[in-house]
């Protein structure tokens, strides 16, 4: 097995008195290639975690280490290493680009920049190539200025300039919440590409759970910056275990106009949600309709359910508690090919 790419070493962040993300351990290697979601609400956490990646953000504990070596403590040539190999694509299309510069600059600066190329005409043909895996003709895209592309052209060109500087783990941070939903298979599809062809890890953020069940190999469920659920994506979604897990499931509409919208579970009304985290307990008490007092003093550690799905709710404690920097082996146990994306 080789070394990680990425670990988080009981890495946490904070803002003040805010805890915006608990001490997570984890690591992301290329054994697997898993696309691993990362799910939740606004304000969960699922960007914070991106940004301690990406190294956008310095860890107020803990420590993220890029091949076993710290990310703050990284050499000159490790740093360019790490830029080049671990890759972003971004929420937002529209934002990407300058609006002065025709597409093609998105490409070619990078190229340059890591001196992957010579001459400009391997550019152009390692830019031809990277946009036709993407599902875009090369012939109408490049020459043209941002606001002549569609916001789904636009992404799907983002995750074109990660292929181009072959990465080891590439980070989408809501890559389509943005377009429109009959363009989403598709840059959904370009991200499978690099993961099935090319062999490349994928951390996938999302608050739509219908995509990460369709997309992802495995699945973390963020609750204001805590693991509550975190398994196989088949099993988490198809059989939450934490009240927060099913809420989120609960709130995806059918498509049948005639089947109710959610199961109707109810939200507590219960204690205060910054008490409970002032005090360490758990950050969902103010809407789960399981609340007790202890939960309001008492984070639960994360309990296994099976080989396949831990949950942290004190609701199943009679489980056997599961260690959390078994992390990893969890979330990468049982690999299996992603279901095909719906059209």
């Amino acid at each position: 097995m080789t070394a990680p790419i990425i670990e988080l070493a009981a890495a946490g962040k904070r803002f003040g008195a805010v805890t915006a993300l608990r001490p997570i351990s984890l690591s992301i290697g290329q054994d697997n290639a898993p696309i691993l979601a990362v799910a939740g609400e606004s304000g969960s956490g699922k960007t914070t975690l991106a940004s301690l990646l990406l190294g956008f953000l310095l860890p107020s504990e803990g420590e993220i280490r890029f091949r076993g070596e710290n990310i703050a403590k990284l050499p000159a040539a490790k740093r360019r290493s790490f830029r080049r190999e671990v890759q972003a694509v971004f929420q937002d299309p529209f934002a990407a680009y300058n609006p002065f510069y025709r597409v093609d600059h998105v490409l070619t600066e990078p190229l340059h920049l890591f001196g992957l190329v010579r001459s400009r005409h391997r550019a152009r043909e390692m830019m031809e190539a990277a946009c036709e895996r993407v599902g875009l003709h090369p012939q109408d895209t490049l020459g043209r200025f941002p606001h002549e592309l569609s916001g789904g052209q636009r992404q799907r060109l983002m995750v074109a300039r990660a292929l181009l500087l072959h990465p080891k783990l590439l980070i989408a941070d809501e890559p389509v919440s943005m377009i429109d939903a009959s363009l989403r298979a598709i840059v959904l599809s370009s991200l499978r590409t690099l993961n099935t062809e090319f062999g490349i890890p994928i951390l996938y953020i999302t608050h739509d759970l219908t995509t990460a069940y369709h997309v992802a190999n495995a699945i973390i469920v963020l609750y204001r910056g805590t693991i509550v659920e975190a398994g196989d994506a088949e099993s988490v979604i198809l059989n939450p275990q934490h009240p927060y897990t099913q809420l989120l499931v609960d709130s995806i509409p059918s498509p049948d106009l005639d089947t109710p919208w959610g199961n109707g579970r109810p939200l507590s009304d219960g204690f205060s949600a910054p008490t409970a985290e002032s005090a360490g307990g758990c950050p969902f008490i103010a809407r789960c309709p399981h609340a007790m007092p202890r939960c309001a003093t008492q984070l639960p550690p994360l309990y296994a359910q099976n080989s396949r799905q831990a949950v942290r709710c004190v609701l199943h404690e009679d489980a056997p508690r599961f260690e959390e920097d078994g992390l990893s082996d969890l979330l990468h146990l049982n690999a299996s090919p992603s279901k095909e994306i719906p059209q």
